[in-house]
């Protein structure tokens, strides 16, 4: 490797790093706010029939946003679009991102309208045992009817984030969640205030999603306007470089959706469980997503335009250095993240949802799911990471052959757990299924791209572990004096041992990354002087 080239990948790895951290950033504001959201909303709903209704019919148009947003359009478009800016005619590369939001919105307008016609049909196929109480059932079946068109708005804000992406802005697209939150939160306040019906509640809160859509994608408009992209200029729906993103996007549907498709089945056999499995496996899936969308979907998003980069110009080097960098650097993070979680889990719970109709029994049966959950973090972390560099290489049938199996894998394990451990059989299920997906990718992409540096990822993940297992032990006793069982649901006692778990836990953590000198506690703590300065 000669200096000009280790200069570019050095380079492109800082902006890696630079970009997950906006990202990073943007999402953990997001994240708060969501958990603002869900306190408000367990303490509304708890787990009740509203609360499993809603969550369901929510799982719908999320999963089609994952479907024909971010999991297919979105992805397939970003390493086209870079190669078609990268060309040198950026006059096309802007016709393009135009015919692609305009297609896109007559695609997802018909996709909604379908959606609401076809709702009962897809409810009884989503959660079947819904159909044992049909108030619950007609319920569920309206909910998804007001909400289905927030697929259309969300959709749309996702094919925006790779647009900006690409052209180097990371920080609209990542914080336009908080929008959602807080028009969700708005919403069920400002409609309880009015009602005391849980069912006029739950439908007001279902209004909140849509206008929380509306909300995120007018933010992303004067920073598309300020990127030259002119929308509303006349321009066909059809670009001829959209039939390449075509073909990248039909596999891409299952490929990169794989871990919304497995909660989705996850529903579905939750709902022939006792009342309230929908909802602690959703609260409980909600804790896990704060780590993996702050590190591991930053990473993935900040990750897939400069492999994108080095996929236009053949640099295979760069691209194994680019990648081994964004793997050791998510798993440095999300694995004591995971052993966080599983030891705080039940504290976690406690403080942020046991109120009101949210109980004791119900704070119980969440962790539990939670932990179960939590043990595949840094399997659906590292997926994300290995699947954007097959979306960068434009190899789109490898991970939809991987994610394949792994749902019929998830639908196996699923079966067969959650009749011995009930809902936490199908978290366990979600989580096996995610390492099963993490090894087949892994097995190609060693024989598709043989330069990654796959011992220093290993040993850098050994220590890793190593530094968790110690931050674990700390973390464990100090819970047991600030945290003893006699503590009952004081929040004072329960956020002071919460705080003082993760304040020293993480200097335990980074204490023993400094003295196993690992890697990637230099990277981050460079980009924290970094930030620090600029500040």
């Amino acid at each position: 490797m000669n200096s000009e080239t280790g200069r570019q990948i050095k380079s492109e790895n800082r902006e890696v790093t630079r970009a997950a951290g906006v990202v990073g950033m943007a999402t953990l504001l997001s994240r708060i706010f969501g958990y603002i959201r869900d306190m408000v909303l367990a303490s509304y709903f708890g787990a009740g029939m509203a609360a499993d209704a809603f969550i369901a019919a929510f799982r719908i148009p999320n999963l089609l946003r994952r479907l024909f947003g971010e999991g297919s359009l979105s992805i397939a478009f970003v390493p086209v679009f870079t190669e078609a800016m990268a060309s040198g005619d950026r006059e096309d590369g802007l016709r393009l991102a135009v015919s692609a939001l305009k297609l896109l919105l007559v695609c997802l307008s018909v996709i909604a309208v379908v959606g609401v016609v076809a709702a009962p049909t897809i409810i009884h196929l989503v959660a079947p045992g819904f159909s044992a109480t049909p108030e619950k059932m007609a319920l569920t079946i309206t909910l998804t009817r007001i909400m289905f068109p927030y697929v259309i708005l969300i959709g749309l804000v996702a094919l925006c984030m790779g647009i900006l992406n690409v052209m180097g802005h990371f920080a609209a697209p990542a914080i336009a969640p908080v929008l959602l939150n807080l028009a969700m939160i708005g919403s069920v306040v400002a409609v309880s205030r009015l009602s005391d019906s849980q069912t006029v509640r739950v439908m007001g809160l279902a209004g909140g999603v849509l206008l929380g859509g509306v909300l995120q994608l007018v933010l992303q408009v004067p920073f598309l306007v300020k990127h030259s992209v002119r929308f509303w200029k006349p321009s066909g729906l059809w670009h001829p470089t959209m039939k390449k993103v075509g073909i990248l996007m039909l596999p891409t549907i299952f490929g990169a959706a794989v871990y919304q498709i497995n909660i989705l089945v996850g529903t579905l056999l939750a709902s022939l469980l006792p009342e309230g499995s929908v909802s602690y496996l959703y609260y409980a899936d909600r804790l896990v997503q704060f780590p993996l969308g702050i590190f591991a979907q930053a990473a993935a998003t900040a990750v897939l335009p400069s492999l994108s980069r080095q996929a236009a110009d053949g640099d295979h080097n760069g691209m194994g250095d680019t990648f081994g960098h964004a793997m050791s650097l998510v798993l440095f993070i999300t694995i004591p993240a995971m052993v966080g979680l599983v030891v705080l889990r039940e504290p976690i719970v406690a403080l942020l949802f046991r109120h009101g109709a949210f109980d004791a029994q119900t704070t119980r049966l969440t962790s539990d799911a939670l932990l179960y959950y939590a043990l595949g973090l840094w399997a659906f972390s590292a997926v994300r990471i290995v699947v954007s560099t097959f979306y960068a290489m434009q190899d789109t049938r490898t991970p939809v052959k991987c994610a394949t199996i792994s749902i019929a894998a998830n639908i196996l394990f699923g079966l067969a757990l959650m009749g011995p451990m009930k809902h936490c059989g199908l978290a366990l299920a979600t989580s096996l299924a995610s390492m099963v997906n993490l090894v087949l990718l892994v097995v190609v992409l060693r024989n598709k791209l043989g330069v990654i540096r796959w011992r220093l990822i290993f040993s850098s993940c050994l220590k890793t572990l190593v530094a968790s297992g110690i931050m674990a032990l700390g973390v464990m006793m100090t819970c047991r004096l600030l945290i003893p069982p006699e503590a009952g649901s004081g929040r004072l006692r329960l956020l002071t041992g919460i705080g003082a778990g993760v304040i020293g836990g993480s200097l335990i953590f980074f204490a023993a990354s400094w003295m196993m000198k690992i890697p990637e506690w230099q990277k981050v703590r460079g980009l924290m002087k970094r930030g620090m300065k600029r500040s």
